[in-house]
């Protein structure tokens, strides 16, 4: 038991060190360009674009849910009109922002530990360096910015529908008229509710980014270590947004 805390430890420790080396060669290559233009675009066509379907469904379900869960749980206090500001605070603070970035860790977070990874077994990591290019900006920093700039828009995205999935069931199921769901809706919520749910958008980008390069870049032999990497990448940045949700929460409110 003590030397498989010990391991746990070690490993943890690791991951730590590997991740803030990782993120300073980022913000230093960062501060040197050219940039890699094509291929940032081709990463948020990846990363943005083509999770919106998911994130369409996500947060469409999860405004629906949660209506028809509050309205039910309430209607025996007679509280069913405050489930309109329940529900869309809820959404913009919290769920909006992390579950979207949750399903971004599960796609992409997953891909690009993948494909990292299979370009490390493939050598073609060791090529790029071999070309005197750094893999840092030809590999890293589109997906870390990529993941920057379209993390906060899915979730401004996934919080406009999942206030409109609330209000489809708020109508349907639970009979209140739209025009007050509505009212409601638009005199409870107040720029800091938003700010406070896409601010956190931008440190999950960083999570799930950096987190997937890293597990990516350690893959060492095998194709069977870039499915470890893989799972361990999805795992890690997910742990890391629903810990960091927490902080971020109380550092929000504090400020």
């Amino acid at each position: 038991m003590t030397q498989q805390l010990k391991s746990t430890l070690d490993r943890f420790l690791l991951f730590v060190g590997g991740f803030g080396i990782l993120l300073k060669q980022v913000a230093s290559e960062l501060l040197h360009p050219p940039f890699e233009w094509r291929l940032l675009m081709e990463q948020i066509y990846q990363i943005g674009f083509r999770s919106f379907p998911l994130i369409f469904i996500t947060a469409l379900s999860t405004g629906m849910v949660m209506t028809l869960q509050f309205g039910i749980g309430l209607a025996k206090f007679g509280g069913q009109p405050y489930v309109p500001k329940i529900v869309s605070l809820s959404i913009l603070r919290e769920m909006g922002p992390v579950f979207t970035s949750l399903m971004v860790a599960a796609r992409v977070g997953a891909g690009m530990a993948s494909e990292i990874g299979s370009m490390v077994v493939t050598q073609q990591i060791d090529a790029i360096r071999a070309l005197g290019t750094s893999p840092i900006r030809k590999i890293v920093i589109p997906r870390v910015l990529a993941t920057f700039i379209c993390l906060p828009l899915l979730g401004s995205l996934a919080n406009l529908v999942g206030v409109v999935g609330g209000l489809i069931v708020g109508v349907t199921e639970l009979k209140l008229d739209p025009e007050f769901y509505i009212l409601k809706v638009t005199t409870t919520l107040l720029l800091d509710d938003y700010f406070s749910g896409v601010g956190k958008s931008f440190f999950f980008a960083i999570f799930i980014s950096i987190t997937a390069c890293y597990f990516g870049l350690t893959v060492k032999e095998g194709t069977k270590e870039v499915g470890l990497a893989t799972t361990q990448a999805v795992v890690v940045s997910s742990i890391l947004i629903l810990v960091g949700d927490f902080f971020l929460t109380k550092l929000f409110f504090i400020l």
